[in-house]
C-alpha cells in the first residue's frame, strides 16, 4: 500500500515556509509522502526542505504585489491554480492538506475542500492572517503557534506551538555563555519586510555603547540587500566589528553562540529564541496586520526572557541603554536565557504531525 500523502501549502515568506519545512521533516520520518504546494516566491525558501519532498509550483497572486492589471487578473490566476491543484488531487489523492498561510495556500486548500479531503491550517501569529481567517471556519482543524491566538467566533484552536527547523531543534536548550570580559556576540535580524528600521537604528545604537563594550562586540547583522553596503560602511567607520549579509543560512548556530539577539517579533524568530533559549530585545513590526507581532512577543516578554521596544519608541539611545543593561549583567542575562526556554514548544512539529494523523483517521 502506498504511503499516505500530505500536501503542505505555504508561501510568501520564511515565516510561513519554515514551520512548513519542520512539519515536512517530521512527517517524512513517520513514513508519509509530502508534497509542498507553493508559488515562485515561496519556492525561494524551499531550499532547506528535505530530499523526498515533491515541490509543486502553483499559479497564485496577492493584492499586495503588482499594479492595477495584476489585481484584476488575481481572481483568474488563483482560479487557474485551484483548477490545477484539483486535477492533481484526482491523480494522486492526498490524505490531508495543511495550509500555513499566505495567498499561495488558496489553491491547495480550495481544491481539497472541493475534493472532500481533510484540511487544517496552522497560524504562526497571535492574530490570524487574511487567508487563514478566510478558511478558519471551512477547515477541519485549526492549529495555533502563538497562544492565545485571536480566532473568529465559534472557531476552536489547538495550541500546537510553532515548529522549528531541524537545525534549531538540534540546539534545543544549548548551553548559554553569559556576557563576561571576553567577546560579546550580538545577532540582529529583521525579517524580509521589517529589517530597514533595524538597519537604521541598531548601528547607531552600537555607536552609543560604552567603549569597553564596543571593543569586544561582534555583530552579525541581517540587512536587506539595498541596505547592506551602507550598514557595513557605518560599522566600519565606527570601528565596530560586524558581519552584514541579507540572509544567514546558519542562523541557528549564530543564535546559539550569541549573548543577545535583537529581532523583530516574527513567529519563527520567537519560536527559535524560545527553543534555543536566548535573551532578546524584540521590536514588533508596526505595520504587521492587527499588530500580530506584539501578540507574538507576549510569551517571551511575560516570561522575563525579552525586552519589548515598540517601533515608535525605538531610538539609538534607548536601544543602547537596553543593550548595555543586558550585556553588563551576566546573572540577569543568564536568567533571561533560562526563562526563554519556558516559553518554547520544541515538540510543536510532533504535535502538528499528530493532528495530521488524527485527521487522516484509522488506517484500513
Amino acid at each position: 500500500m502506498a504511503a499516505p500523502l500530505c500536501v503542505i501549502a505555504a508561501g510568501g515568506t520564511g515565516g510561513h515556509m519554515f514551520p512548513a519545512q519542520a512539519l515536512a521533516e517530521t512527517l517524512l520520518k513517520r513514513g508519509w509522502r509530502v508534497r509542498l504546494s507553493t508559488d515562485d516566491r515561496g519556492a525561494r525558501y524551499a531550499g532547506g526542505f528535505p530530499v523526498g519532498v515533491d515541490i509543486t509550483r502553483v499559479t497564485s497572486a496577492t493584492p499586495a504585489r503588482g499594479g492595477a492589471a495584476a489585481k484584476l487578473a488575481m481572481p483568474f490566476r488563483i482560479g487557474w491554480g485551484v483548477f490545477g491543484a484539483f486535477a492533481g488531487m484526482l491523480t494522486d489523492r492526498p490524505a490531508v492538506v495543511v495550509g500555513f498561510g499566505g495567498y499561495p495556500t488558496i489553491p491547495a486548500l480550495s481544491a481539497a475542500i472541493l475534493a472532500r479531503v481533510p484540511t487544517m491550517i496552522h497560524e504562526q501569529n497571535g492574530v490570524l492572517g487574511r487567508v487563514n481567517h478566510a478558511f478558519a471556519r471551512r477547515v477541519n482543524a485549526v492549529a495555533c503557534g502563538a497562544w492565545p491566538t485571536r480566532l473568529p467566533a465559534g472557531v476552536i484552536g489547538h495550541h500546537a506551538g510553532n515548529p522549528v527547523r531541524k537545525a534549531v531543534l538540534e540546539r534545543q536548550g544549548a548551553a548559554y555563555t553569559p556576557p563576561d570580559d571576553g567577546t560579546l556576540k550580538l545577532v540582529v535580524i529583521g525579517g524580509s519586510q521589517g529589517a530597514r528600521i533595524l538597519s537604521d537604528v541598531v548601528p547607531q545604537a552600537a555607536a552609543h555603547l560604552p567603549s569597553e563594550i564596543r571593543a569586544r562586540l561582534r555583530i552579525a547583522h541581517q540587512a536587506r540587500g539595498e541596505d547592506e553596503d551602507r550598514v557595513r560602511a557605518f560599522y566600519d567607520d565606527e570601528g565596530i566589528s560586524a558581519e552584514v549579509k541579507p540572509f544567514f543560512e546558519d542562523i541557528a548556530r549564530r543564535f546559539t553562540e550569541a549573548q543577545l539577539v535583537i529581532s523583530r517579533a516574527g513567529a519563527s524568530s520567537v519560536a527559535d529564541l524560545s527553543v534555543i533559549g536566548r535573551p532578546s530585545i524584540l521590536v514588533p513590526y508596526a505595520a504587521a496586520t492587527a499588530d500580530h507581532q506584539t501578540a507574538n512577543a507576549r510569551a517571551l516578554v511575560e516570561a522575563g526572557a525579552a525586552i519589548l521596544i515598540p517601533e515608535k519608541k525605538l531610538a539609538p539611545e534607548t536601544l543602547a541603554g537596553e543593550i548595555t543593561r543586558i550585556l553588563t549583567d551576566p546573572e540577569a542575562a543568564d536568567l533571561m536565557a533560562r526563562n526563554a526556554l519556558t516559553a518554547g514548544r520544541p515538540d510543536a512539529s510532533e504535535r502538528l504531525a499528530d493532528m495530521v494523523e488524527a485527521l487522516r483517521g484509522p488506517v484500513p
